[in-house]
């Protein structure tokens, strides 16, 4: 049985991933919601575990080099997102997974095909698939990789 904060943690930052990579070199605010979805606050205004849980991902992110922000708007948002080196080097490069979902026609360019064989592209299978053993398995990979790129 899956632990669902872990299967959680997995999707949310391919997600934080995702938006930054797609935003890449720019920086941008990178809104908690958007990442864990519509937040239900409590009568006292406090956020749910949930949306808490996402934004601890985005602080764990930097604390250990995947990306950089300048400062938290509150808990609601990091403003200035970036991905790290680290990050892009690590989405960026070829990667030994393979989620297929489509074979890779022979006739395209080698270097359509190379794209398609990177982890960015993986991540995004992953994703798109809502399978929470693909996302886990996929950012696992990535997250244990990573020194790679230090």
């Amino acid at each position: 049985m899956s632990d669902i904060h872990i299967d959680d943690f997995y999707k949310d930052v391919g997600l934080i991933f995702l938006r930054l990579y797609a935003n890449f070199p720019r920086k941008t605010t990178l809104y908690v919601d958007d990442i864990s979805g519509p937040d239900t606050p409590d009568d006292f205004g406090l956020h749910s575990d949930r949306f808490l849980a996402c934004f601890g991902a985005m602080v764990w992110l930097k604390e250990h080099g995947y990306i950089d922000f300048e400062a938290p708007i509150k808990q609601e948002a990091i403003d200035q997102a970036n991905l790290s080196h680290k990050a892009f080097l690590m989405l960026s490069s070829r990667s030994n997974l393979d989620f297929e979902e489509d074979e890779i026609p022979d006739h395209l360019p080698h270097s359509v095909k190379e794209l398609s064989m990177t982890n960015v592209t993986q991540l995004r299978k992953a994703i798109r698939s809502r399978s929470s053993s693909q996302i886990r398995k996929c950012v696992h990979y990535l997250l244990s990789t990573s020194a790679v790129y230090d």
